[in-house]
């Protein structure tokens, strides 16, 4: 556990073990409710360190989760031009931290306010409250997009521009189920496929061309 990860849920910790202790007086078993609620609040924001791997052509996922879709798509915001987008579903069981998918300057940094439609729905990209970033090194700017979903309303930036993260370094989370986009340049080699389950920061998604 982190303490940045886990001050992410401070008034959670705080409502469910006052309503624990305030429920063991009068219904006991509503108290065990709360606390099973505790638990798997305490299990959603864990942070487990990961395995990055060093290879500088490789592009790490930025998020836990499993692929759900990839197309070629114009990104409009940062690299305003094609690019192949794969997106990552995170349910509500998997860790909801982001990391860096390569070494570089964090050089965009946007939050688009929108709806909260299901993260699994295909218009929940274009529609939904949004944070869009950009990381830059010689070889390659990637863009990341954090979206919120049904359940996930809160969209967390640690990381902001100017500021430089190693691969696999943490740069914020979304709250209780959500979606990330990594888009790739059109030259790059995606390694993934739709269903397949990645692990933020450590899964290999895409290897770029040889510079």
């Amino acid at each position: 556990m982190r303490f940045q990860t886990l001050f992410e849920g401070r008034w959670i910790f705080a409502i469910l073990a006052l309503a624990a202790a305030a429920s063991w007086f009068a219904t006991p078993w509503l108290s065990l409710v709360f606390l099973a609620l505790l638990l798997y609040t305490f299990a959603f924001f864990r942070d487990p360190e990961r395995a990055v791997p060093a290879d500088p052509a490789a592009v790490v996922a930025a998020a836990d989760g499993i692929v759900t879709d990839i197309v070629e798509i114009e990104e409009p915001d940062s690299l305003k031009s094609r690019a192949q987008r794969v997106g990552i579903f995170l349910s509500v069981f998997d860790v909801h931290t982001n990391r860096a998918p390569i070494d570089g300057r964090v050089v965009y940094r946007q939050h688009r306010k929108g709806l909260f439609l299901d993260a699994r729905r295909p218009e929940c990209s274009e529609k939904n409250e949004s944070m869009t970033w950009a990381f830059q090194n010689p070889r390659v700017t990637i863009v990341v997009r954090q979206l919120t979903g049904a359940i996930a309303r809160r969209i967390v930036g640690w990381a902001q521009v100017g500021d430089e993260l190693k691969k696999g370094e943490r740069f914020g989370m979304i709250r209780f189920g959500s979606r990330t986009e990594v888009y790739l340049p059109l030259t790059a080699t995606v390694l993934v496929k739709v269903g397949d389950r990645v692990a933020g920061g450590s899964t290999v998604i895409a290897r770029l061309p040889e510079s």
